[in-house]
């Protein structure tokens, strides 16, 4: 009998012993733990930690809450002007709400990453469609990303899912279509460069032009100017020479020093020999006449 109670005991400390670790569950940084009491959700933990739940009657279930990446297979998107090109897209996304999750997926992040790809290959393929194939050659980078980005989460939010961020790896041209599109391109760009050059060319021209008038007129200004002085200075020096002579010491003393100068000039050169008239000024000055 004793052996019997023994066991009996044994048995209820074990089953307190299950009873009590089924009551705790934790809860990691990076993770949502959902409790269900008879497969209805009751609560939903986010605090990271130790926590409570009634044993046997709840149970849990963890959801991840961090980046999950998702490599979207290459596909084939037409542009506004009727152009394919091929995009190769990856996307990073993450759960917001567990309870839609769990009601649309189950929980089931293949199930999740089926809808993102879904959601992903139609928002690019809507924002490439409403632009030329130019314009998505122009966009390609930050700016197209933001668009698909914001696309996609438009109709991804029902599954309690956002979209942190959709990256474009390659954004191509279909091998045919690339020799011709890339010979447009250069032709485009050889033309801009040419009108560049034509308009360089003009206007290097107008200014050359301009500085030729400019120059002209200052010549002309600077020689009109010229004459006028000279015409003055020959005004001036006829002024000087009237007052000069018209005084008779004025005109003796002048042309005194004419004969000076005269003179000088003279035994300048290499023969030292002046032959001179009697009634010459320079005679008159030489022999004090």
């Amino acid at each position: 009998m004793k052996s019997f109670l023994r066991g009996i005991g044994i048995i209820l400390i074990a089953a307190i012993l299950v009873l009590l670790l089924n009551s705790f569950y934790t809860v990691n940084q990076k993770e949502y733990v959902v409790i269900k009491q008879f497969s209805k959700i009751v609560s939903i933990t986010d605090t990271p930690g130790l926590h409570f739940k009634i044993p046997v009657i709840q149970n849990t279930q963890t959801i991840s809450r961090a980046e999950h990446l998702y490599d979207i297979p290459a596909s084939d998107v037409i542009t506004k002007d009727k152009k394919s090109m091929i995009t190769d897209n990856y996307v990073l996304w993450h759960v917001t709400d567990p309870t839609k999750y769990l009601q649309t997926l189950n929980g089931i992040d293949a199930r999740a990453g089926e809808r993102v790809e879904a959601a992903v290959y139609n928002a690019t393929k809507n924002v490439i469609s409403s632009l030329s194939q130019d314009e998505v050659i122009a966009f390609r980078g930050e700016k197209l990303s933001e668009q698909i980005t914001e696309e996609s989460n438009s109709d991804i939010g029902q599954y309690g899912i956002e979209i942190t961020s959709t990256q474009i790896k390659s954004l191509d041209l279909p091998n045919d279509n690339k020799e011709a599109v890339y010979q447009r391109m250069i032709s485009e760009r050889n033309n801009i460069a040419a009108g560049y050059t034509a308009q360089g060319k003009a206007d290097a021209q107008k200014i050359r032009n301009e500085t030729d008038k400019q120059v002209a007129i200052k010549t002309a200004n600077a020689e009109k100017q010229a004459s006028i002085l000279e015409a003055e200075g020959e005004a001036e020096y006829m002024k000087i020479l009237a007052e000069a002579y018209n005084d008779p010491e004025k005109a003796e003393f002048y042309s005194y020093i004419r004969g000076l100068d005269a003179l000088k000039v003279s035994l300048q050169k290499g023969d030292k020999t002046i032959m001179l008239d009697k009634d010459s000024e320079l005679v008159r000055i030489l022999y004090g006449r």
